[in-house]
């Protein structure tokens, strides 16, 4: 089941495993060195409440991230959730994660009803204005952008899978490899040189090498210079003679 119920007839569903790993991979590698961890928020699965004038409307993007929000240092005052007329700066970028239930909202194809809410893209075109809107769907491994030019959404021709984002120097592309011990396409940030950026795991599992390939190169130093001192020894040297 690609779109589980809720008891709440309002909702489309819950999230799959998907919704938890993705989300966590672009967390992890949203590294910009522009901006420090402090100075902006990243949120997935968060209620995004939009307009003050009624103020029980939200969205609830998969992951989204704010550039000039800081994040809260202290527990009891972490975000219950994300209000526009408060904190006073929208998202920068959001991603949603389109399955075949959600895929036309996501695209902007449904229509508002008269005086209903307004629609997924209405709320991040015209009322939030998003700068960049990225819809990810795994089915098909088809990844499209939307940047926002004269307050209507252009779709962006991507290069290999990628977008180069300059306000963060950091590109947003589909990867082909494991995460979490599960293979497929997934998205996850890149830097100016087209690295991946690495996750804290993948960071350690590398330092562990490195460690690992420098304490086998001391080894064989030791090593070599044991042959060495026998060596002398049987031709007759005394190894702590020599200069």
């Amino acid at each position: 089941m690609y779109d589980l119920p809720s008891e709440d007839p309002e909702e489309p569903g819950l999230h799959d495993e998907f919704h938890d790993f993705q989300p966590d991979l672009l967390k992890k590698t949203c590294q910009s060195p522009r901006y420090p961890q402090q100075d902006y928020f990243i949120a997935r699965d968060l209620n995004l409440y939009y307009d003050s004038k009624h103020p029980l409307w939200y969205k609830r993007p998969d992951w989204f991230l704010v550039l000039g929000a800081r994040r809260s240092t202290n527990q009891q005052d972490l975000r219950l959730s994300y209000v526009i007329w408060q904190e006073q700066v929208s998202p920068f970028l959001v991603v949603e994660l389109a399955s075949p239930g959600t895929e036309n909202e996501d695209l902007g194809k449904t229509e508002r009803k008269d005086e209903a809410r307004p629609t997924k893209w209405e709320v991040y075109e015209q009322i939030l204005q998003i700068p960049y809107y990225m819809i990810y769907d795994r089915y098909k491994n088809q990844f499209r952008c939307f940047v926002l030019q004269s307050g209507k959404y252009k779709a962006i021709e991507l290069s290999e899978g990628k977008l180069w984002l300059e306000e963060l120097r950091l590109g947003l592309g589909l990867w082909q490899g494991s995460y979490e011990g599960v293979e497929g396409l997934w998205l996850r940030f890149y830097d100016q040189f087209g690295e991946w950026i690495p996750t804290p795991d993948e960071r350690a599992e590398r330092e562990q090498q490195r460690a690992e390939r420098a304490e086998a190169t001391v080894e064989e130093e030791r090593r070599k210079n044991q042959q060495l001192r026998d060596r002398l020894l049987q031709l007759g040297i005394d190894p702590n003679s020599l200069p």
